[in-house]
Parts: structure tokens; sequence; C-alpha cells
């Protein structure tokens, strides 16, 4: 295996990736002139898999539409429309349940068939998994498992042809990315403290948010 290459892309001023090929110099850092061989194949792959093509077209042609035109929502229908997906699903957190229906209703009055499925389906004590009371929200009370791999296995079995991610936690986000059979996209990302609106931290990294960029092993107060 040959040396790993750092990804280091937030670091570059030329963003020569942008311009048609060797009209800028990449910096040093960029993984196109050391990574011909890999980025070749992965053009290659576009241009031979079929529904590969085509959901990297449509992808294109829905950012193109609603370029600073069109509000996150809209774009996932147009998008859904465009691949010829008729069935949302919506995976969404016990704690967002008025945001889910209100998605929900905007996709059906849109002309789709929609499952939502809560992350506290099953019911599943936080014991069982081998948590320690001391380790849950509210030591001393019974508290569900969130089940991202329910919500993805229900979906699946609704039929849905493409999953809408909302607000459902850090890690159990990850889960149903990895065990949801059809693809995903996400309308809101959770942030308890920032109104679900996690960019916020990154603009006042340098203000409010600088302890951020203290280093830390644990926790927000280490």
């Amino acid at each position: 295996m040959k040396d790993h290459i750092e990804l280091s892309c937030p670091l570059c001023g030329v963003k020569a990736c942008g311009y048609e090929p060797n009209e800028k110099k990449p910096p040093l850092f960029c993984p196109m002139p050391g990574e011909k061989e890999q980025l070749s194949a992965v053009e290659r792959t576009y241009l031979e898999d079929e529904e590969l093509r085509k959901w990297v077209c449509e992808s294109a042609r829905t950012e193109a539409s609603g370029y600073c035109r069109s509000t996150r929502i809209e774009e996932i229908m147009d998008f859904a429309r465009r691949i010829g997906a008729t069935r949302l699903g919506i995976a969404h957190c016990v704690g967002l349940m008025e945001e889910a229906k209100a998605a929900r209703e905007i996709f059906l009055r849109n002309g789709f068939a929609v499952d939502a499925i809560c992350c506290k389906v099953g019911s599943i004590e936080k014991e069982k998994v081998g948590l320690k009371d001391e380790e849950k929200v509210h030591p001393g009370q019974f508290e569900a498992l969130c089940n991202p791999v329910a919500q993805a296995e229900l979906l699946a079995q609704a039929g849905t042809q493409l999953n809408v991610l909302i607000g459902l936690c850090v890690g159990h986000d990850s889960l149903f990315f990895k065990y949801s059979r059809a693809p995903v996209t996400v309308l809101v990302a959770k942030d308890r403290v920032l109104g679900h609106n996690p960019v916020a931290a990154l603009y006042t990294s340098g203000s409010y948010y600088r302890r951020l960029k203290k280093q830390q092993t644990q926790g927000i107060d280490a």
C-alpha cells in the first residue's frame, strides 16, 4: 500500500479543481496530481455505471435548478422527482415530532407517499445493550434506546426510495446511514444547543465558541 496523502482541502487557496485542467497549478498537498490513477478510475465509474451516472447528473441538475432559490426541502422534493422516487421515508428524532409532522405534510401535499418512523421505536431499555444507569440522560428512570437500525429496517420494509433524516443524534445518524437500504439525505442536523443550526458554532469559533479550538480530551469542559 502506498503512503497516504493527507487530505487537507480546507487549507487550499487555489481551488484548482473548480477550473479546467491545467488552468491553475494546485498546491503540493492537493490529491489531484498524486492520485491521478484513482481519480481517473472514479471518473470511468461515472461513465460506465448507468445508475450512478443518472444519480450524479440529477444531483447536479437539482443544484443548478434551485441554486439560491429553493429551500432544502424543495430541493429534496425536486431531486426525488428527478430520480423517480415516489415514496419517501422520514427517520426522525422523538424530540422533533413537530418538524417531522410538518415535513410529512409538505411531502404528502406535493404528491409523495410518505412513511415516517421515530427513533424510539421498539422501546429497548438502554441497560439491555450494556449502558449503565449513570450513563443515561436521566439516571434512575426508564430510557428507551434510540433505534436507527430498526428505523432503517422498517423503512426498507415499507419500500421507501429516498430516506430523509430529521434530527437523529450524532452516532445514531451514522448507524442509520449504514443500515438504510435506500439512499439518505439530511433535512435537519441535530444541535440541541444551537437550535439545530450546527454551522453557527463554526461561524463563532473565533469568538463565542473559541473554546472549540482548544485541545479537548473529552466533553466540552476538558
